[in-house]
């Protein structure tokens, strides 16, 4: 029968595998919870974009309103139905600029 060698370990050889190993798997894990944060992220940001999508139709919506209220047209209706007349030199334009 032949010998069997002795294996020879280093000193703290099992504490550096011990760390390679934790290092492999805090690695795994940290990678997960940042592709899980990243989408979560993502979510919220596509969430926002239709809130703000929703949000400029709706003022479109009411600008076009005010135009319509403001139109000449509807002035002198207005003004003839609560027995006012027309006097353009009293009619002043503001701007908004």
């Amino acid at each position: 029968m032949a010998k069997r060698k002795k294996k020879t370990t280093f000193r703290g050889e099992r504490v550096l595998r011990v760390l390679v190993a934790l290092l492999v798997l805090g690695n795994i894990l940290g990678s997960s919870f940042s592709m899980a944060l990243i989408s979560k992220t993502n979510i919220e940001v596509e969430s926002m974009r239709k809130k703000i999508t929703k949000q400029e139709n709706l003022n479109q919506s009411l600008e076009m309103k005010i135009n319509e209220l403001a139109s000449l047209d509807n002035v002198e209706a207005v003004a003839t139905t609560l027995g006012l007349e027309y006097n353009n030199s009293n009619v002043r334009t503001i701007d908004e600029d």
